[in-house]
């Protein structure tokens, strides 16, 4: 939050002088001093969201890149004449404790092209796979890994 008060101090000035980035420090402490105070935040809580931010930038790139792959393998499903799709619902339970981790997940897999997640019911999802060969391997893929990261860094 200090970072983002500074920023948008920056932004809303619109230019960048000696006086203006003094006057954002300070202002920016102040306000990060009374979210601290009356709202419930603290600096272990700041450093924890910088240090997931990371996990998070990580997290987006290895989606962007199975969303890459995934189109390029249902393309080659879809125009491969001789190749029978066998679509297959699958069924597994994760381990995430919170439910927007879980929820990302879902989300995660439905981006992916030729998986769709159909229901989450509490640890529990079921997900209609285009392929039996894209459904190998669901419940301990590397979107499952990276999440259980990210939940034992904000245990910490």
């Amino acid at each position: 939050m200090l970072a983002l008060f500074f920023a948008l101090w920056i932004v809303f000035n619109g230019r960048i002088t000696g006086e203006i980035l003094i006057f954002g420090v300070g202002i920016a402490l102040l306000l990060f001093g009374f979210i601290c105070k009356f709202m419930d935040y603290s600096v272990k809580k700041e450093l924890r969201t910088y240090r997931n931010i990371w996990r998070g930038i990580s997290y987006i790139v290895l989606l962007l890149s199975e969303i890459i792959k995934a189109n390029y393998n249902v393309i080659r499903l879809i125009l491969s004449p001789k190749y029978e799709i066998e679509p297959k619902l699958v069924r597994f339970k994760t381990d995430l404790k919170r439910d927007t981790l879980r929820v990302i997940l879902a989300d995660s897999i439905t981006l992916t092209p030729g998986t769709i997640t159909v229901t989450l019911e509490g640890e529990e999802y079921l997900i209609h796979c285009l392929d039996k060969d894209m459904a190998e391997g669901m419940e301990d893929s590397e979107f499952v890994h990276r999440l259980r990261a990210f939940e034992k860094g904000e245990e910490k």
